[in-house]
């Protein structure tokens, strides 16, 4: 492993619980770990637009084709699956808002998953195109909802990241940190052992 991909959308950035997890195991593989390559990207910071038709449109048109707009358009797409496809590690963090995903981190999706890079489709459905990356999905909650029907984030981060290929998935769920002193203390007390874990 040499090249990770950290990808961050807690609205309080640096303070954003999710943030310092991914922030704490990125922390502790570089001290493990020599020479790693580090990317990171704040999603709250980049402020990525909702997807547009006009943007589609400039991914399906040859490059040769584009206009300057349509080149510009693209590229926030282009930029950010090149980044997907170098990483050998994807680490994500992952807060919950209002039972779903922060809307930026469902920005970057729209822009990583596109048809005949990402993902194909074929006879016996979509196959994705991303292989051989581990994605560390570090999942900060003020609540406790993992393995309830309340969790409604992580059945769909399995299949729109699988759907591009990325399957090979470890949550760690971080939950309770606004329960109270005392969850808040144990939840941050198991994320520092399972960090350790994951470092190892």
């Amino acid at each position: 492993m040499k090249n990770i991909l950290v990808v961050n959308s807690s609205l309080s950035s640096e303070n954003g619980n999710s943030n310092k997890l991914t922030s704490k195991l990125v922390t502790r593989l570089t001290s493990e770990h020599n020479g790693l390559n580090v990317v990171e990207r704040n999603l709250n910071e980049m402020n990525i637009p909702h997807l547009t038709m006009e943007e589609m449109v400039a991914w399906r048109t040859d490059k040769t084709a584009r206009t300057s707009a349509q080149a510009a358009q693209a590229s926030l797409s282009d930029t950010l699956i090149a980044e997907l496809q170098q990483a050998d590690a994807v680490i994500i963090g992952m807060p919950m808002y209002n039972f779903g995903v922060p809307s930026t981190f469902k920005a970057w999706i729209d822009r990583v998953a596109r048809a005949g890079i990402t993902f194909k489709y074929t006879e016996t459905g979509p196959q994705g195109l991303l292989s051989n990356k581990k994605v560390y999905l570090l999942a900060a909650r003020g609540g406790k909802y993992a393995g309830t029907p309340k969790d409604s984030q992580s059945q769909y981060l399995k299949d729109v990241l699988g759907f591009i290929g990325l399957s090979d998935i470890e949550f760690v769920y971080v939950e309770g940190l606004a329960m109270g002193d005392d969850a808040a203390q144990s939840a941050w007390s198991f994320a520092e052992k399972e960090l350790d874990r994951l470092s190892a």
